[in-house]
């Protein structure tokens, strides 16, 4: 819901919600779905929607289209739909994204009345669900995040739970079973209208562009009773709803004990950092997934030994450093070679010939935007050796890009010093923002 403050009234409902289900473990819920059409509802999961953005979906409905139509009157009519139970989800549009690994990643856009309903969803059941998420997941909730399961990582490496089971699950988003995530849903929730909209959201007709550019729809996820557009407002509750099944199965049938091994997971990524037999845990993950209609990428799926091997996990890796100061080995936190190479591609792309047009304080402001998203995020471990590689890069990036731009032959001597690319031109230079770091090592 990015910055955007929720209204007093929304959040004193979630609140109610939460505790109710934080105090009663057993209690279900049966009179959600008129939530959903409550006006301050609406109106803040279009506000949501509207700051998160995005493309159109297959109807080709924009936001301007939206503000020139009227949104109190769109709102109105999205109301009245959902009041007299005659909305009907539209068909999800099917783009593709490129992948670290060159492979693409599929997304699902629904239009913006389904992206609406659906955060209006997410606003009136993510506090009940919240209080049933368990700790081992990071994603998607409040005051947790990719970067609280890095240091959860740490660590459990850090107290001796080096035997990794560094796992990769097959296209978890597009295989979560039906009738097993709304039994879980329903484990909370028993409004039949909310289960009947969860339904048809689940099974919407994806819509495509083929090779010819005709659109195509299918319905393999009303086919084969499985699947959750990833991309959707609702798809990251959903998919955390499903993995509790996975995590909290792990602790009651006693595994975390057994091999003295604890799961830390983010959406669809997840290590299990053993003291015990990691291969014993990897075989057992194996048979509890296949138990869930979840499959294992064999390929991308490993055990690794820290600090004799090292392993990736969102965009940072595990393993072996040494101190600068002393030479001594610790297991710590690096920006993975994948990371650096991503964001030097996105610097490369920024500063192509194609981009000479450009005024040259837009792009200094995209670089230093790029620039400080990645160093926000990277910004655990030594980080110095990364962040002198990309102050190098940019610097040799910027000052082509600029001798393009200015028509300066090659051979001549650049005019353009660091002092004027950092203090003229205002860049970023990430090494300063290691000052910052107590645990960067300079």
């Amino acid at each position: 819901m990015g910055n955007l403050s929720i209204p007093p009234s929304v959040q004193k409902l979630q609140t109610a919600l939460h505790v109710k289900a934080k105090e009663n473990p057993s209690f279900r819920f049966y009179a959600l779905y008129d939530k959903l059409y409550r006006e301050d509802i609406l109106r803040f999961a279009y506000e949501s929607c509207k700051a998160n953005a995005g493309a159109a979906g297959v109807d080709e409905e924009r936001f301007a289209d939206i503000k020139a139509y009227g949104e109190e009157r769109w709102l109105g009519e999205l109301v009245q739909e959902l009041r007299e139970q005659k909305y009907r989800p539209d068909a999800v549009r099917r783009v593709f994204i490129p992948k670290p690994n060159g492979k693409l990643r599929p997304l699902g856009i629904p239009p913006i009345r389904c992206r609406t309903v659906q955060m209006a969803a997410v606003l009136v059941l993510g506090p009940i669900f919240e209080a049933d998420l368990q700790p081992e997941q990071h994603a998607y909730r409040p005051k947790r995040n990719a970067l609280t399961a890095v240091k959860q990582v740490h660590k459990l490496l850090t107290t001796g739970h080096t035997h990794v089971v560094d796992a990769d699950l097959s296209a978890y988003f597009d295989n979560i079973p039906h009738f097993e995530l709304l039994k879980s849903v329903a484990r909370r929730v028993v409004d039949r209208q909310m289960l009947h909209l969860l339904r048809m959201w689940l099974k919407a007709p994806v819509e495509e562009i083929d090779e010819r550019g005709r659109k195509k729809r299918t319905t393999r996820n009303r086919d084969e009773k499985r699947g959750s557009p990833q991309g959707s407002p609702l798809s990251p509750l959903l998919s955390n709803i499903y993995m509790r099944r996975f995590i909290l199965g792990w602790k009651r049938l006693g595994h975390a004990q057994r091999y003295q091994a604890h799961i830390v997971n983010y959406a669809d990524d997840l290590v299990i950092c053993c003291q015990g037999d990691a291969e014993e845990a990897l075989q057992t993950m194996r048979q509890m997934m296949g138990q869930l209609k979840l499959g294992v990428n064999e390929e991308k799926t490993r055990l690794c030994q820290v600090p004799r091997e090292h392993f990736d996990f969102l965009g940072y890796t595990f393993g072996r450093c040494y101190s600068p100061k002393t030479g001594r080995p610790y297991i710590g936190t690096t920006p993975s070679k994948k990371s650096v190479k991503r964001v030097v591609g996105s610097i490369h792309e920024l500063t192509a010939r194609r981009t000479g047009l450009w005024d040259t304080d837009f792009l200094v402001g995209k670089l230093n935007n790029q620039l400080r998203g990645w160093a926000h995020y990277f910004k655990l471990g030594p980080v110095s050796k990364a962040y002198i590689r990309l102050d190098r890069y940019t610097k040799a990036r910027l000052r082509r890009w600029l001798r393009i731009k200015h028509k300066i032959r090659r051979g001549r001597r650049l005019p353009f010093s660091d002092e004027y690319l950092y203090e003229t031109l205002g860049l970023v230079r990430l090494r300063s923002f290691t000052r910052n770091l107590p645990w960067a090592i300079a």
